[in-house]
């Protein structure tokens, strides 16, 4: 298979191919070479910025059924801002590997041909160029609280190179262009394409990065293309079939305005806006589900001027919620009228009504993950060490934040509380939900219905692992060719 370098300035090119004849790009994008289809193309041009001749190198080279590196689908890739921020399972645990000793919290490592200057990092660039197939690659980490993770990753042209690493580059180069087999091109056979919506910066976001690891996989093995987007890709929703968002929701916030957009181009979603607009809301939940007779803690719906009523009904302790709490935030308890006055003038500024409950101590609350009206997972939150919740906010030992767990088969879960969040869930949706609930003497108490349940690994997944990520990929699906075919689908 004869071979062509392609570049921006021929006689300017000082690295080197013996096995390749160099051409410009003009001469490239004027006409084929001869050769027919059995050619393979290097575009090292000096931009694949969109629609910049070096992005129409490879686009032509494609269309003449030329082997090209990069391909478009990598300078797309590449020009996609948030793409990278997770990674397979398998080289992220390289990128731990090979980046356990360094020093400071941000590094940066350059890719020439698949190979690094430093040999300890070479099983990482070669890995990181299996992912992204172009010449001069430049990545960027991160160092979190345990790990490292990733953040960016942008294409270098020639002059990017610096003087230092010149003749290094030269070899690499020598090495590359002698090869007899390149790696091949990824090709996934994805049907349908899915987004998945996070946010790498929140401190305690529904998923870890495991977990969306194992979401990733399990959409891919289901037959999606997956992209992970942010808040910025809010413009290109349109190019997906299907939405599932991992970041905490909220009505007042762009992860609602995401599912919103998401539903009216047609895309299958998970979380639908009506979950959350429902889910996000004490007041609405507490309203619905005592109308639907399912028990919850007495309560009351307390504004400014009934506040003294609240408390003749609940007593004390009693517990306030802003409406819009999650993740045990925004919940506070009360033991006198004077912090109840207090606690309930700082949260009626922001809304003009809130949820007064009665305190009801157990030293565990039950979740029931309910997807499609099918309950999916049962666990045991633990309270805090030495609180009345499952999340202390104001402990100084980062340990203590949050208590214990246990999952258990839905079997094994008392079949009262399953029903009831069964029934509960019902009310909101067909979606993706966990239900919070309390044990008292036997008797199912419903506490609130989660739109955006946490999924981590470890915990949610400990008894179905794998499975349980492919469950919800695989109603996805069935959403995405139930809108195709026309038909009503589960919960489209």
């Amino acid at each position: 298979m004869k071979r062509f370098i392609v570049v921006d300035e021929p006689a300017e090119w000082t690295l080197g191919a013996d096995s390749a004849q160099v051409i410009s790009v003009d001469d490239y994008l004027a006409a084929s070479p001869p050769g027919g289809k059995s050619l393979r193309i290097f575009n090292l041009a000096g931009s694949y910025r969109y629609q910049s001749r070096g992005y129409y190198v490879s686009l032509l080279a494609e269309a003449r059924g030329h082997k090209v590196i990069p391909s478009v689908k990598t300078i797309q890739e590449l020009n996609a801002p948030g793409i990278v921020r997770f990674l397979p399972a398998e080289v992220d645990s390289l990128v731990q590997q090979s980046l356990r000793r360094i020093k400071s919290d941000d590094f940066t490592l350059t890719v020439y041909f698949g190979e690094n200057m430093a040999a300890k990092h070479g099983r990482l660039a070669s890995a990181l160029y299996q992912l992204f197939q172009a010449p001069f690659l430049r990545f960027r980490f991160r160092r979190g609280r345990e790990t490292w993770s990733i953040r960016g990753v942008r294409a270098l042209a020639v002059d990017d190179i610096p003087e230092s690493h010149v003749e290094f580059v030269r070899e690499a180069a020598r090495r590359y262009f002698k090869r007899k087999r390149f790696p091949s091109e990824r090709r996934d056979r994805s049907q349908h394409d899915l987004a998945i919506l996070v946010n790498p910066e929140e401190s305690e976001p529904p998923s870890d990065r495991k977990a969306i690891q194992n979401f990733v996989q399990a959409a891919r093995k289901e037959g999606f293309s997956v992209e992970l987007i942010g808040r910025s890709d809010y413009h290109r929703l349109a190019e997906f079939d299907a939405l599932f968002i991992r970041e905490t929701t909220s009505v007042n916030h762009h992860t609602w305005r995401f599912s919103l957009r998401a539903q009216f181009e047609g895309l299958a979603v998970i979380d639908d806006p009506d979950s959350i607009l429902k889910c996000a809301n004490k007041v609405f939940l507490a309203e619905v589900l005592k109308s639907a007779r399912i028990s919850i803690p007495e309560t009351v719906i307390v504004s400014r001027e009934n506040y003294r009523e609240a408390l003749e009904i609940l007593g004390l302790p009693c517990v306030l919620k802003r409406p819009d709490s999650s993740f045990s935030q925004g919940v506070v308890k009360v033991s006198s009228r004077e912090e109840f006055k207090k606690q309930a003038d700082l949260m009626l500024a922001g809304s003009d009504l809130l949820i007064a409950q009665e305190f009801i101590p157990t030293p565990f609350d039950w979740r029931i993950g309910v997807l499609e009206g099918r309950p999916l997972y049962a666990c045991k939150y633990f309270m805090a060490r030495g609180h009345w919740q499952i999340y202390n906010w104001a402990s100084k030992s980062r340990s203590d934040v949050s208590g214990g767990w246990e999952t258990l088969a839905v079997d094994d879960a008392p079949g009262p509380i399953v029903k009831a969040a069964l029934e509960a869930a019902r009310l909101v949706g067909n979606g993706l939900y966990g239900v919070d609930l309390k044990d008292v003497s036997g008797r199912p108490v419903v506490i609130e219905i989660n739109d955006n349940p946490s999924i981590e690994s470890e915990v949610e997944d400990a008894v179905l692992g794998n499975e349980l990520y492919a469950t919800i990929m695989r109603a996805l699906r069935r959403r995405v060719e139930a809108r195709l075919e026309g038909r009503p689908g589960a919960g489209a």
